[in-house]
């Protein structure tokens, strides 16, 4: 067939003019992508007299101009022929199915039937006046209505012609009806798609016309370009390796494909390359800190790490510990700052983890310091050090909000002296006065607690950037941590303490109060503590759940005799101390609290957390709170009190909670029902900003793209090899520099 030429006159039988396309020349290859040209008239194109780039303003497009091009940009964000390119559709009506007037049924969606219109007429007046027909196939007969109409529609209606209709259907009187229906002549459409694309719209984009069918019309258009439009940006070798269809075929097929299956050869292509460029970028980031993230190499594992390790370890740590400090030591001992994530679930020992890096930094004559996003856990984190040093003779201090002048005043001069070896705190430690002789190590608990540019500022504090262990009581679904934390190195402590006994967890009803309360006294009587947690301080006119004041008077009632201590949110910090350190001492049998201690709270002689309207929780929140307990020798229990009216989800959360203990199933449940924003904590924030990708359902293709990134970045970490250009050059255009936000250190 040769060349096309430049200049391709199409003719599209839906309209009466003929219509010319500028589109660049293309060969015989791009020819066949499409089949043939009447593909173009058997869609409907609609067409313009210019040849697009990905950067053409939209204004520059068939029925757009400046006015609606600065509406879109407002409403949808869409300025360029790019931006419409992936501007996906939200779900397709499929129009392969014909029903029959006699197979209707009010519950069906959207329907399509095939016959013809007739007894065309106008009825009432004023405001009351609509357009009627009656619509009929070989099984029976329905009415057609228009409500709002105009008397072009009257003139152009197919009146006594063969016609498909679509639209929802409503019975009335024992009769169907179908208002405002969509109308397609039958020689159009047996060559139109089948499958027709929904895209998101507003209220205020169709009263300027902005409907489905200007969309459609709009992404036609530029569909027609695609040929010139659309580069390449995966080897052919990996498409080949995973039966990848083309990127010019998965955007044509995203937008208008001709069946599900091609639908699904698009949607699992673009899926696959968002994974792709997201690993690669991350994983060049990676390789970057690798080779040029400067760090103090601490060689020297000496006295204090041997002398601890030899005589003051209280347990015997776990493989799974053991396993997390060889990776730590052999991060540490290169001359690159280490760059690591620590998940464990809650009680598995990452705070001894944790003390023993510090004494790594200490043989290397380094200061470590330990940052935790409260008080209480800042202050939980403390005594727990404290108490593991106490016959080694290491000094340890505690600097928060509420520490005293004074004692703020010898921190700061212990620190810059190299004195104090190990700073535990809050953001206290970020202020600008807190300053170092030498610090080695920086240690962050919760770190998505911290912003980015807080945790930046730790790294200041150094001439040479500390290492950087990071850590999360939090399991992280494993989809999370293939995508948003692959520049780090992941650790996981997968393996409890010898000796814990899984907590046992139960749910029950209001009906069940006064069995669960005399239960606690039992494990009371055998000389255990409990926690009662509520959802609220005080009562809610809004709310109907438990809430803490009133229910410690009716904790203290029943269980007269006991010492009932209380901790919430609004206590100041010395009396929330003072609460905390009279239930530790067990001198209070029963501790009454809000969340404020989701997490630092360690006493392991209580033995049952209760945790009151637990319905009203999240199932990362449950599981924190559950973590409480378990932390002896004892068997625990944790009993979940609900109301008896349930919703979906929170049966589920109840459900999970009761069936496993393990952190991690736990987070890939909570992912499914409240999706990856908001697990990040960052659901405002646009950092979930997949358009195709889902981190809960695609794992798989996670998993792939990750793989697969590994393996090229290992034969050529810098993409210099020919068959690689061509993924480099799209990676610096849409990539490089856009996951700042994600960066540890």
């Amino acid at each position: 067939m040769g060349e096309l030429s430049e200049k391709v006159q199409i003719q599209n039988k839906g309209l009466k003019n003929r219509h010319f396309i500028n589109i660049k020349a293309f060969n015989i290859k791009a020819f066949n992508f499409f089949g043939s040209l009447s593909y173009f008239s058997e869609i409907g194109i609609s067409t313009t007299n210019i040849i697009l780039t990905l950067d053409t303003s939209i204004e520059f497009l068939k029925s757009i101009g400046p006015g609606r091009a600065k509406l879109i940009k407002n409403v949808l964000n869409i300025a360029t022929v790019e931006d419409f390119l992936n501007f996906y559709p939200i779900r397709y009506l499929d129009k392969s199915k014909v029903y029959a007037i006699k197979d209707l049924t009010e519950d069906l969606p959207e329907v399509q039937l095939k016959g013809t219109i007739v007894d065309l007429k106008e009825l009432g007046t004023g405001r009351g006046k609509r357009l009627s027909a009656k619509f009929q196939d070989e099984t029976g007969l329905m009415d057609l209505v228009w409500f709002k109409y105009s008397k072009w529609l009257k003139e152009q209606l197919p009146v006594n012609r063969e016609v498909y209709i679509f639209g929802k259907v409503t019975l009335f009187n024992r009769q169907f009806s179908m208002a405002h229906p969509e109308i397609e002549v039958e020689e159009v459409k047996e060559k139109a798609t089948r499958l027709q694309p929904i895209y998101p719209g507003s209220e205020k984009l169709a009263k300027r016309g902005l409907n489905q069918k200007f969309f459609q019309n709009v992404l036609r258009t530029i569909c027609v370009q695609i040929p010139g439009l659309i580069n390449e940006n995966i080897p052919e070798s990996i498409r080949k390796t995973l039966n990848l269809i083309s990127r010019q075929e998965s955007f044509l097929n995203i937008h208008f494909p001709a069946d599900q299956k091609h639908f699904e050869k698009a949607d699992r292509r673009l899926k696959f390359e968002e994974a792709f460029f997201f690993q690669l970028s991350y994983a060049l980031k990676k390789q970057h800190h690798h080779t040029y993230a400067v760090g103090n190499p601490f060689t020297i594992v000496g006295d204090y790490f041997s002398g601890f390790y030899e005589n003051h370890l209280p347990f015997d740590l776990t493989n799974a510990q053991k396993r997390v400090i060889k990776e730590i030591r052999t991060d540490m001992r290169r001359p690159i700052q280490m760059n690591r994530l620590l998940q464990g679930d809650v009680g598995s020992g990452k705070t001894m983890v944790a003390l023993l890096a510090m004494l790594i930094a200490m043989d290397n004559g380094f200061q470590s310091v330990m940052m935790a996003p409260t008080e209480i856990l800042a202050q939980q984190h403390y005594n727990s050090l404290k108490e593991l040093l106490v016959e080694s003779g290491i000094e340890i201090s505690l600097l928060t909000g509420s520490t005293k002048n004074v004692e703020r005043k010898i921190i700061h001069e212990s620190l810059l002296s190299g004195e104090l070896p190990i700073l535990v705190g809050t953001h206290a430690v970020l202020e600008d006065i807190v300053r170092f002789k030498n610090l080695g190590l920086a240690i962050i608990d919760e770190q998505h607690r911290f912003g980015v540019a807080q945790r930046a500022r730790l790294w200041a504090k150094n001439r040479i950037p500390p290492h950087v262990l990071v850590m999360t009581a939090t399991p992280i679904p494993r989809t999370l941590a293939m995508s948003f934390y692959s520049d780090l190195d992941v650790s996981v402590i997968d393996e409890m303490p010898v000796g814990r006994k899984p907590i046992i967890t139960a749910h029950r009803r209001e009906k069940d109060r006064l069995t669960v309360f005399r239960f606690a006294l039992e494990e009371i009587e055998k000389g255990r503590q409990v926690y009662f947690v509520y959802p609220l301080i005080e009562e809610s006119e809004t709310l109907d759940y438990k809430n803490l004041m009133e229910n410690f008077v009716h904790v203290a009632e029943f269980f007269e005799g006991k010492n009932v201590a209380m901790l919430h949110g609004r206590m100041k910090p010395n009396d929330k101390e003072e609460a905390m350190q009279y239930f530790a001492s067990g001198k209070a049998e029963i501790m009454v609290a809000t969340t404020v201690i989701e997490v630092g709270v360690n006493v392991p002689n209580a033995s049952v957390m209760i945790i009151e309207s637990a319905e009203r929780f999240g199932l990362s929140q449950l599981h924190q709170l559950r973590g409480r307990v378990g932390r002896g020798a004892d068997q625990s229990y944790c009993i979940l009190m609900t109301s008896d009216k349930l919703t979906k989800e929170s049966r589920t959360r109840i459900k999970t909670m009761t069936e496993t203990n393990d952190g991690f199933k736990i987070s890939e449940v909570d992912m499914q029902l409240r999706g990856p924003g908001d697990i990040l904590g960052t659901q405002q924030s646009g950092v979930v900003d997949f358009k195709k990708l889902d981190l809960v359902t695609d794992g798989k293709i996670i998993k792939a793209s990750k793989e697969i990134v590994e393996v090229i970045l290992q034969k050529d970490p810098f993409l210099a090899l020919p068959d690689h250009q061509s993924l480099k050059n799209y990676y610096l255009t849409h990539y490089r520099g856009k996951t700042k936000w994600g960066k540890i250190s």
